[in-house]
């Protein structure tokens, strides 16, 4: 599965928004850049949610969320996002547009199956993305409501169908706890600039319910300690598995380990015996000093998590958004993250929104992507001063 082409005409700070992701390139991981402001966030977190959402019923209030105050006005239609994927074998072209649906008030119950009346053949009805507004002509309350569509290509509506439901077992979004997510309702996101007390609920505990609900979503300051344990347990069972399988254990424990042990450098980890947790030991200059989670570094813990998560989800073939992924990392680290992926989950494409120099250099021009303002403007700027 590999993002091909994203295109954003209009929505909240993106403006006019062309980007190409080529297939054909050796390493499948593209850069991201813009300042402050440039609307990187928004658009992993769009593409995420039209990918994610689009076909499960209980995940479309996210959707609605992220498009409250999404403007048609006028327009017959309007258009959302143009998304190209390669499957393996041909270019999908999804195109996401809203446009206005009108019916007389009493003549369709108010849960209106929209989807029924949006009945084109290659169309999909997604979701409703506004309020009802209501209008009078000759004494007929006329009702409106704007509803979100998928236009597709070269399928027909089951196997488009089946193609969003793949896809959305196939998109991934990681970011930190601390960004704005737009997909979450707007009280949730006001909660993050309020104090509270603590008995009320928080944006956190808010942002981990969605967690829950959003199997695709990870975000980097939630401690993988969970997903550490059940890593271990599931090798386990797979060594156990084979055994009994084959009568002999097999290695999968013990590779988990080495791999984990390998990131760490100089610390080593242990499982607690009855699987409550890990600790780390910490070798040094022939001492041996007993650490536990909250000793390691924030760069080191969130080194820890990413590989765990893509392990323990075994996320593969899989399109992976990462958002400010360099944050708490060396620039020494910032620039290793892209090798780190490339062995990590060498099969997935990923798309890392980031404002690290470091990053990028990891990689060729052609493979870093910019949005407005820029990130990387100091050629003109070292010209002019020479």
């Amino acid at each position: 599965m590999h993002l091909l082409r994203v295109q954003v005409p209009d929505f909240r700070g993106l403006k006019d928004i062309d980007i190409t992701f080529e297939k054909d390139f050796l390493t499948k991981i593209f850069p991201l850049g813009s300042q402050n402001g440039g609307g990187k966030s928004t658009l992993l977190q769009l593409i995420f949610v039209l990918l994610h959402c689009a076909v499960d019923e209980e995940k479309k209030p996210f959707l609605e969320n992220l498009l409250q105050g999404f403007k048609i006005l006028d327009e017959e239609e309007k258009i959302l996002a143009i998304i190209d994927i390669w499957d393996g074998e041909n270019i999908v072209n999804l195109e996401f547009y809203c446009k206005n649906f009108s019916f007389l008030e009493g003549t369709i119950e108010d849960d209106v199956d929209i989807s029924s009346e949006n009945n084109i053949e290659n169309n999909i009805y997604i979701c409703s993305v506004g309020n009802l507004i209501k209008e009078i002509y000759d004494d007929h309350t006329i009702l409106t409501i704007p509803v979100l569509n998928c236009r597709f290509n070269n399928q027909k509506k089951e196997e488009a169908k089946l193609f969003l439901d793949k896809v959305s077992r196939k998109i991934f979004l990681a970011a930190p706890s601390t960004q704005v997510f737009l997909f979450l309702p707007q009280k949730s996101r006001q909660l993050l600039f309020k104090k509270s007390s603590n008995g009320d609920n928080n944006y956190y505990s808010e942002l981990e319910s969605a967690r829950s609900e959003l199997q695709g979503l990870f975000t980097y300051d939630f401690l993988a300690v969970e997903l550490l344990i059940e890593s271990f347990k599931a090798a386990r069972d797979r060594d156990f598995r084979e055994a009994i399988k084959t009568g002999s254990y097999g290695n999968s424990y013990q590779t988990l380990i080495k791999d984990l042990n390998l990131l760490l450098g100089n610390k080593k980890m242990n499982l607690n015996e009855d699987f409550s947790g890990v600790n780390f030991q910490l070798y040094n200059n022939g001492e041996t000093i007993e650490l536990y989670p909250e000793d390691l570094s924030h760069g080191e813990l969130k080194r820890l998590s990413i590989y765990i998560w893509l392990k323990s989800r075994n996320i593969e073939n899989a399109i992976v958004l990462m958002d400010e992924v360099e944050i708490a990392f060396h620039p020494d680290w910032q620039y290793k993250i892209i090798s780190d992926l490339t062995k990590w989950a060498p099969s997935n494409q990923y798309i890392l929104a980031t404002h690290s120099y470091a990053l990028c250099e990891a990689l060729t021009p052609a493979h870093v992507k910019e949005i407005e303002p820029k990130l990387i403007k100091q050629e003109s700027n070292i010209t002019n001063e020479s």
